[in-house]
């Protein structure tokens, strides 16, 4: 059968344009060596039209019963970024393509490597096509909720493999060092033989754009910095954002805090997340307008989010980068006992942003989202951080896709949320105990319940409202007023 899956993968490949008819020998005979198959019988034919993907599971099926591989998570990663790699161009010719594809529109060439990083199997929709998916309506507009199961758990044997074979080697860097393209992989590092990135210069540095292995929404992307350096939200920063969407006027871009508690799961390489979609944050209303002083030409707002959101807008980049620095060096020093917020402790700092930029309708938009990493006894995890009464459903941190209205919840919530689907329909069910209270307070609220396809409506309903409470508890001002003390401080 592995003649009959290879010709397949060969065939697909040729259909979405990863190689060309021309190239079909020489990939069969790479990809031969990689499965130590010495020859090939004449005149095999694919067996059904499948999808990349699933041709690839059932070759690697194949390396594992054939012992080329082990049967193991990284063995089986390796070997299939290994195998796709022979169909994907050396980076310099994606970077042609791509700036090629630019000069007839940045949507052109966004789309070209988008397409080329599914069909090479770098994301892995496979994966992605596990994650359960749905907006739910909220007193915010409508809220994302996604149950991530496209992350593959580890067994306890791969675990201790890694434990056992880990090698002690700091290359490349992390794992968004540019000199991931093309690494192969070991054991518990990524593999990454089929990555490829493009070049992306911003404001006198190299960047890269790469996508997400792992989308959590249409093109879902990566722009990384081509130093190893930890992540600094300045006003570099900004202007870089904002040139960005000058580039590229189709996609927003942001970027993670970069303290510890309100930042993303990694501060150590300077990186923003960018993409072709538009966050319930981004329509949201303005709750109120106010001046900004001397930047006449900025408007200013705060907007109608669970978070504390300053908006600014301007046709104007620089004076827009200037009004973005004025209030982030303001709230980096600001502090109100009143709304348990402080600047310092001892010389550690608390305060900072999560920033997004977008052109719209002609105006450049810079959205900072106000950030503190405090703790305290009764907080421990963070003081704007989800609270413990949710934790149930959401205890990770809140990172820019959150913010912007987007929650990652974690994958144990498929089966949770089934068993308070029995519990509400009075059927058999062992709710978890965190749950219980949830679950008694949807049972008080709804009443017996019979219908399934109401349950579920429901639960997704009430799923949404919890993770708006989420965004809440990361809300550095509770009020308006408080809001209002702060904006007070700009204009002094």
């Amino acid at each position: 059968m592995i003649y009959h899956y290879l010709t397949g993968l060969i065939q697909k490949a040729v259909e979405v344009e990863l190689i060309e008819p021309s190239d079909t020998i020489y990939v069969r005979n790479q990809v031969m060596n990689l499965l130590n198959l010495e020859s090939f019988p004449e005149n095999v034919e694919a067996l059904e039209d499948d999808s990349i993907p699933n041709l690839l599971e059932k070759i690697i099926g194949y390396a594992v019963d054939h012992c080329v591989i082990e049967d193991n998570f990284d063995d089986k990663e390796i070997l299939t970024a290994n195998i796709m790699n022979c169909f994907v161009a050396r980076p310099s010719v994606v970077n042609g393509l791509f700036n090629e594809k630019y000069k007839q529109s940045p949507e052109a060439a966004t789309s070209y490597f988008y397409i080329l990083s599914k069909n090479s199997n770098y994301i892995q929709m496979n994966r992605i096509e596990k994650n359960i998916h749905f907006k739910a309506d909220t007193a915010y507009g409508e809220l994302d909720i996604t149950i991530n199961l496209s992350k593959p758990e580890k067994d306890p044997e791969q675990i201790k493999r890694e434990k056992e074979l880990k090698k002690d080697v700091e290359y490349p860097a992390c794992v968004l060092c540019p000199e991931n393209e093309g690494y192969a992989g070991r054991i518990g590092y990524p593999a990454r033989a089929n990555h490829r990135i493009v070049q992306v210069p911003l404001v006198g540095e190299n960047w890269y754009l790469q996508y997400s292995p792992y989308v959590y929404y249409n093109e879902h992307s990566i722009v990384l910095a081509e130093e190893h350096r930890d992540m600094k939200i300045n006003k570099a920063a900004f202007e870089r954002l904002v040139t960005f969407t000058e580039k590229f006027p189709h996609y927003f871009i942001g970027s993670n805090a970069d303290l510890p508690i309100v930042g993303g799961s990694i501060l150590s390489h300077d990186h923003y997340q960018a993409g072709h979609y538009e966050f319930a944050m981004t329509n949201a209303a303005d709750t109120f307008t106010f001046s900004l002083g001397k930047y006449n030409a900025v408007s200013a707002s705060v907007l109608k989010w669970p978070l504390s959101v300053i908006r600014l807008k301007s046709n104007l980049k620089k004076e827009l980068l200037q009004a973005g620095d004025h209030i982030l060096q303001a709230w980096k020093m600001y502090s109100d006992p009143l709304a348990d917020v402080k600047a310092f402790t001892g010389d550690t700092p608390h305060n900072t942003v999560t920033p997004i930029a977008r052109l719209r309708d002609g105006l450049y938009e810079l959205d900072l989202v106000l950030r503190n990493n405090r703790t305290s006894e009764e907080h421990p995890l963070g003081i704007f951080h989800p609270h413990a009464d949710v934790h149930h459903i959401k205890k990770e941190n809140i990172g820019l896709i959150e913010v912007m209205g987007l929650a990652v919840l974690p994958a144990r919530l498929k089966e949770e949320l089934h068993e308070i689907k029995q519990f509400l329909l009075e059927s058999p069910c062992d709710v978890a105990a965190y749950h219980q209270d949830w679950a008694s307070e949807l049972k008080q609220n709804y009443g017996t319940l019979s219908d399934e396809k109401l349950v579920d409506e429901i639960l997704k309903k009430e799923l949404g409202n919890k993770f708006a409470r989420v965004l809440e508890d990361a809300s550095v001002f509770k009020d308006k007023a408080a809001f209002q003390r702060f904006i007070e401080t700009l204009n002094e």
